[in-house]
């Protein structure tokens, strides 16, 4: 403890339990705080006394454990099968090799193994919540790992508790326990001492750690952090972020599964030929078959496929797109619709109040940002609010119906808590009224906080001089409702005028706006609790306040590059129509000026949806059951739907859509819970570049398979080719396995680094069902093997020619091979465009890293003595390294040609296909 701070809480004893049944001034005496919070001084030392409000790390398995399992895969299980049969035919060498690649392979398996945990470990701190406390009585926002005991926290629907809380204030509020209870309907709660014995799911009073807030607003008092948490004892119920696989990484493996059958089956076969009908020795064909299983088994792929992954997510998470379920990565290479909000995301999230409307006059608010300084104008004139007291009525109305907390920081005014509100706490400062002076005059007694049910929000203030007041805010159109008079220009009231209001909302939405109206009661004194009924038809409206929130530039460019890319982007606000209207067609949505409204959908069934929802861009006055409903008749045409979304009532929308994004500043908890992606910044241009990211993450996946399968189905195909018309095997088992050993480490591997290509955002969205082995593909990879295999005989028939030895033309094979296979990477790096560049040709550091490693090793098996007589090879004069040089681009030039023929008829079929009206 530091000096002169309070004595130290009784935490032991606070987090044993029993806290419902205690008065809350016995928990705050037991805790030594009060309602007001801790300092931030004494929050610090409990911090370092208590430590982290974070659950131990789980269990992980040993280095050596997580070593052995890389051994656990069925073509592995093969390739040691083999290893054991030629140690007993003492081909010691084999063994030796056959084992450096099992090895080699799994050390490349755990370092990424590693890699993806570091990452997923990343990911779980930037999805840790964050947690609103009173700090030295002002409201802050803390990482929820630095709660402590003592600590008063502010929650609101849609917020995952952070810590154990007895709680002090609820308002309408409900909690999902499900976690902990198995129930499934929200808690309402309360904030009354219980009885001693009751169970978990009838503590009404406290609020548990790691549950959902549904609806409402409370705060409560930390009891409990960490592991001493309710959770904490029950952590294995506690939820994560899912682990690193794939649907891919999981077909690959049934891949795997089938090819080993494949390989068996055509391994015995051989066996059989050669045994039986071509009268080899049992070593010798058993050598062949080894040679052959080698060549066809790809037992590198899963573990360059897994890391392709890793490294896409953290691509995207230092773009601010956090992955939270890696199928998702997958799915956005296929997204054609983003139904994304507008406030915050296409827009800044700087909300200014730029309006405000009395029964007489416009105003107009100047000043910047959050900042409470500016200038009112009326008829381009400035005024004083002094000789307007509506201007005062409206400020005071803003700053008390209001949740929000402004502080300067560095220079700079931030908003604690909604920045709508933090606009509103700011025009009252323009209007002349000091914030904190009116908020300690007046005390708020009840609240019915907003909700998009009721799209209202409602405080209830007495002053000290035993004056009461309900003060409103809300939707126009729903706070017209509630009114029965208007507050003239004189001060008096006036009958309501219910068209002029429409009218001049109507004009200030057009502008870009978003409107509130502004309206109170004055109650009896004595009424301390607010109720529905108190505010319907019984409000006097004071006005209407119009605030601007202008779009991001990226979000700007962001949009113009998804219309690129074949993409359509739509709108979806709960904002004014014509705000939404504005807000388009700043960002140039491709159709701004058809708009549909909650209303219109509402009168919709789900056929007269799905035919106009294609059309439609912006979609207004929605809510969050709109948004189910808008991605399921997207789907209905065979769209791909990315949604985002940031409220609880979001989630079945999140889940729905192929790719649900929740907002990570903005959100709430259960809409991240929801979501397979969070957006760090929650900006537009970051769902984009996830996008792109997602495209290349998907290209370089199939770039691995195009250059993995051709090069050991060519190998393969060499085998069973020399041993089918009896001919001597152009390349030993010893020396595939070589090539397999030296080049999946490196060349597959650099492929996972690839950058995107300049045509990835031209290209339109893949299909849903669009498979990763497509025709395209697959016959990419026939005519590739074809290729090898005639690269290698006709090298091995140049050298026979030529009277060179057996060894050396093998040896010449072997280069062939690696040759080939160095030319194929420079042909598949560009599977969309050309490889006959120079940009293309100059590559990426990992390209010619790799390249680099290749040749050098190359170069040895070649040139070193004691190389030579492990692989059986003899040195390669000049002359013949240039012409495998030459045939290796020879195969590269082939390939080209077939792939230019092949992209220009393809775009010219859809340039012949009509043009969609």
């Amino acid at each position: 403890m530091t000096d002169g701070a309070a004595p130290e809480p009784d935490v032991d004893a606070a987090a044993t339990g029993g806290n419902h049944a205690r008065p809350i001034d016995d928990v705050f005496e037991q805790l030594k705080t009060t309602s007001s919070g801790l300092s931030q001084d004494e929050a610090k030392a409990r911090l370092e006394a208590w430590g982290a409000n974070r659950l131990p790390e789980p269990p992980r398995r040993s280095i050596l454990l997580r070593f052995l399992l890389q051994f656990h895969n069925i073509l592995i299980y093969v390739l040691l099968a083999a290893a054991v049969v030629t140690a007993f035919l003492d081909h010691l060498i084999d063994t030796a090799v056959i084992l450096a690649v099992v090895i080699v392979n799994a050390v490349i398996g755990l370092v990424q193994e590693g890699k993806a945990e570091k990452a997923m470990d990343a990911i779980r701190q930037m999805l840790a919540p964050r947690a609103s406390v009173l700090r030295d009585g002002a409201r802050c926002s803390v990482e929820g790992e630095a709660l402590v005991p003592g600590d008063v926290v502010l929650l609101e629907a849609g917020d995952k508790v952070p810590a154990d809380l007895r709680l002090l204030q609820a308002h309408g509020m409900s909690v999902q326990e499900a976690i902990l209870t198995g129930e499934s309907v929200p808690v309402e709660k309360q904030t009354g001492a219980l009885t001693a014995d009751l169970p978990l799911g009838d503590r009404s009073n406290m609020a548990y750690s790691g549950t959902l807030v549904t609806s409402g607003q409370g705060r409560g008092v930390v009891t409990a952090t960490g592991s001493a948490t309710e959770i904490g004892r029950i952590s294995g119920l506690l939820s994560t972020v899912d682990t690193l696989t794939t649907p891919l990484v999981n077909q690959m493996n049934v891949f795997g599964k089938c090819l080993t059958a494949l390989i068996l089956v055509v391994g015995a076969l051989l066996f059989g030929f050669g045994y039986l009908v071509a009268g080899f020795s049992f070593d010798e064909i058993f050598m062949v078959v080894v040679g052959l299983s080698v060549a066809a088994i790809p037992e590198g792929l899963p573990a360059v496929l897994t890391i392709t992954l890793a490294i896409g997510v953290q691509a995207m998470a230092r773009r601010n797109a956090i992955v939270r379920r890696l199928p998702a990565i997958e799915t956005l290479g296929s997204v054609s619709v983003i139904c994304t909000d507008k406030t915050g995301t296409l827009t800044r999230n700087e909300m200014a109040v730029a309006s405000a409307l009395s029964s007489a006059h416009l105003f107009r608010i100047g000043g910047s940002g959050y900042e409470p300084k500016g200038t009112i104008s009326l008829d381009n004139t400035e005024v004083s609010s002094a000789d307007h007291s509506i201007l005062e009525e409206l400020a005071r109305s803003s700053a008390l119906c209001n949740d929000a907390a402004l502080r300067e920081h560095e220079g700079s005014w931030v908003v604690e808590g909604d920045p709508m509100e933090g606009a509103l706490l700011a025009f009252c400062g323009k209007a002349g009224l000091d914030v904190r002076g009116e908020l300690s005059r007046w005390t708020r007694t009840d609240a019915i906080p907003f909700d998009a049910s009721h799209r209202y929000m409602a405080t209830l203030n007495h002053d000290h001089d035993d004056h009461a007041y309900i003060f409103v805010k809300g939707a126009p159109e729903q706070v017209l409702t509630m009114c029965r008079d208007q507050r003239g220009p004189a001060g008096a009231t006036e009958a309501l005028n219910t068209a002029y209001w429409q009218s001049r909302a109507e004009e200030i939405a057009s502008l870009g706006q978003r409107v509130l109206a502004l309206a109170l009661r004055t109650v009896e004194p004595g009424q301390t609790v607010l109720e529905h009924s108190d505010v319907e038809g019984t409000l006097t409206l004071l006005g209407m306040v119009g605030m601007i929130d202008p779009p991001r530039p990226e979000a700007i460019e962001a949009v113009a590059e998804c219309h690129q890319a074949g993409i359509r982007v739509k709108m979806i606000t709960g904002d004014h129509a014509g705000t939404a209207m504005a807000i388009g067609r700043e960002i140039a949505l491709q159709n701004p000026a058809s708009v549909l409204t909650g209303r219109d959908i509402d009168a919709m069934d789900d056929a007269a949806l799905q035919a106009v929802v294609q059309d439609c861009d912006i979609f207004a006055r929605t809510s969050p059951e709109h948004k189910l409903r808008l991605v399921m008749a997207l789907q209905a045409h065979n769209l791909t739907v990315a949604m985002t979304g940031d409220g609880v009532n979001d989630a079945p929308a999140l889940k729905r859509a192929d790719t649900g994004i929740a907002m990570g500043q903005k959100g709430s908890e259960a809409a991240k819970e929801a979501s397979e992606l969070v957006l760090a910044d929650d900006n537009f241009a970051s769902i984009v570049a996830a996008i792109r990211q997602g495209r290349t993450v998907y290209d370089n996946l199939k770039k691995v398979i195009t250059w993995t399968l051709p090069t050991n189905a060519g190998e393969s195909l060499t085998i069973i080719v020399a041993l089918l018309f009896g001919m001597t095997l152009p390349v030993t088992p010893i020396q595939i396995l070589w090539i397999n050993l030296i080049t999946a480490v490196t060349l597959g591997i650099a492929l996972a680094f690839e950058p995107t290509e300049e045509n990835t955002m031209r290209r339109p969205p893949r299909g849903r069902t669009e498979s990763l082995l497509s025709g395209t593909l697959v016959w990419q990879i026939v005519l590739a093997s074809l290729l090898f295999v005639c690269g290698v005989f006709g090298v091995y028939n140049y050298a026979i020619e030529q009277d060179y030895s057996l060894e050396l033309a093998r040896t010449m094979v072997v280069n062939m091979i690696v040759i080939m296979e160095i030319f194929y990477l420079f042909f598949v790096r560009n599977i969309y465009g050309t490889s006959l560049t120079w940009q293309a040709v100059r590559g990426t550091g990992m390209v010619w890293l790799t390249v680099g490693i290749v040749t050098a090793a190359q170069f040895a098996i070649t040139y070193l003595p004691f190389l030579q007589r492990v692989f059986a090879t003899e040195p390669v004069a000049f002359r013949d390294g240039l012409l495998l040089c030459a045939t290796g681009a020879v195969l590269l030039a082939i390939l080209e040609t077939e792939k230019q023929i092949r992209l220009r008829w393809l775009a010219g079929r859809r340039a012949a296909l009509p043009t969609p009206e």
